[in-house]
């Protein structure tokens, strides 16, 4: 629960003040047609912010080349971008302006704040961030779907606290020497978590090269029982999914591409249907495979294997797998699809649209497979399987530490704001 401006106790020569008291301007951005082609100049956008820092990796361009619209959309130095349109998660990110050579156009969905003089902008930058995290955004924030809202009256009415200006630059240096340190550690967490990445995928490329099962296999060579064959010689079709209008609430969920994970079915976020022909037709059965076909690059090609957790169907970008049972084991199919090799295979057939890729049924039954004999395959699985369990404890375990290192960022901030860190 947030606490009060009555419940703290900071020094005597700090005070209360309202945002919009210490702003010299808070204002909406220019409203302009924008390019993806570098052409003009960089404009920001909601994602120019994503990660609480101005990354010009993610912006847009624009042709407007007036100088009376330059200067007044320009940022300057010291400039606050607030995300005051976003989804719950995301609104009130803020991130600061720190290039005193570059020109950045302020651009539509994100509102500027530009502090008066005398108040550190840094300082100010890091309240926000913490009143953020502390849910003192969203709850003043209008809500309608799929997102909310702060207007501008509303973001100028809430509560700062304020130090002297040589206070606040202290806690900013004293924040900023903590969170480098906790930032080393959060950055070997990431390289860590790297590295389980690229292990899981050895451990399959090992697993599909017979190395897990067999010794002494001499190099670039498939175990002597062993063959390389098509998906197709090996499932009697493949059946695109469902494209029945799904809805929030129903009879049985439509398993969707975003609800494939790590090869499994994330149950979280669900839609359903009531549609009895369309449930009857595509109702997954246990051990069925699915196959994205179509997303963005990265995406396309995720494999999962239905465990028979609840009833459900699949939409229409997925494919479902008919396989032959007595021919290929649904784990080791699913592994397989999800290696890298496969992967490469993918993106060496698929076809691309507009800002997505596909790879169509016909296309998934060329796909090459290194078989192995059924029995084989189950003790493949159960390798794959004993040595990815490791690998899950310890992402598990970073995971935990890198909310820990959040949990203490926050922490740090609530003394910064109570005048108990300097």
């Amino acid at each position: 629960m947030t606490r009060s401006k009555n419940d703290l106790q900071f020094p005597k020569d700090w005070k209360w003040v309202k945002l919009g008291d210490v702003c010299e301007r808070i204002s909406n951005g220019a409203n302009v047609k924008q390019s993806d082609i570098n052409i003009g100049f960089p404009i920001s956008r909601i994602e120019t912010i994503w990660n609480e820092t101005i990354d010009l990796e993610r912006v847009k361009y624009i042709s407007e080349k007036d100088p009376d619209f330059v200067a007044k959309y320009s940022l300057r130095y010291n400039d606050i971008l607030f995300s005051h349109i976003n989804s719950d998660f995301h609104l009130g990110k803020t991130a600061i302006f720190k290039s005193q050579t570059s020109i950045l156009i302020h651009g539509t969905n994100l509102l500027l704040i530009r502090l008066k003089a005398g108040v550190l902008a840094d300082y100010f930058y890091y309240q926000f961030k913490y009143k953020r995290r502390n849910g003192e955004f969203i709850n003043v924030a209008q809500k309608s779907v799929n997102q909310s809202s702060i207007n501008q009256s509303r973001l100028k009415s809430i509560d700062f606290v304020m130090p002297p200006i040589n206070t606040q630059q202290a806690i900013v240096s004293k924040i900023e020497e903590l969170f480098s340190e906790l930032d080393k550690g959060v950055e070997s967490l990431h390289k860590a978590q790297q590295q389980l990445k690229t292990y899981r995928q050895s451990v399959l490329k090992w697993a599909f090269e017979g190395r897990l099962t067999n010794v002494d296999l001499r190099k670039g060579e498939l175990p002597k029982d062993w063959r390389w064959v098509m998906l197709g010689d090996l499932c009697t079709d493949v059946e695109y999914g469902s494209s029945t209008k799904s809805k929030e609430q129903g009879e049985v969920p439509v398993l969707r591409m975003g609800n494939i994970q790590n090869g499994r079915f994330d149950w979280s976020d669900l839609v359903y249907t009531d549609d009895k022909a369309e449930i009857d037709k595509y109702l997954l059965k246990k051990g069925d495979v699915l196959f994205n076909r179509t997303n963005s690059a990265e995406l396309v090609g995720k494999t999962a294997l239905f465990r028979g957790e609840r009833p459900a169907i699949f939409a229409g970008y997925l494919i479902r797998i008919n396989r032959i049972k007595s021919l290929i084991d649904a784990e080791y199919l699913t592994f397989y699809l999800n290696s890298h090799k496969a992967r490469s295979y993918g993106n060496s057939v698929r076809s691309f649209g507009v800002n997505q890729s596909n790879i169509n049924g016909t296309k998934l039954k060329t796909y090459p497979i290194p078989l192995a004999p059924i029995d084989e395959q189950l003790e493949v699985v159960q390798a794959i399987e004993s040595r990815l369990s490791v690998a899950d404890k310890l992402e598990e375990t970073i995971t935990q530490s890198l909310q820990q290192a959040e949990t203490l960022k926050q922490s740090i901030l609530k003394k910064a704001f109570e005048g108990k860190l300097i």
